[in-house]
């Protein structure tokens, strides 16, 4: 396997993160500080833990 690539700092980008809330898709960055600090302690699912 190849080592993951790293790219210098000033290169870059912050990336934009969106959720479903309340059955609409919004950006995370556009939360309150209380909904931001509740969707960093989210459990996100995954298939396999679910077997």
């Amino acid at each position: 396997m190849n080592p993951p690539s790293q790219l210098p700092q000033d290169q870059r980008q912050r990336c934009e993160v969106w959720t479903r809330v309340m059955g609409y898709h919004r950006p995370v960055t556009a939360f309150n500080p209380g909904k931001q600090s509740e969707h960093r302690e989210r459990l996100h699912f995954t298939e396999a833990a679910a077997r």
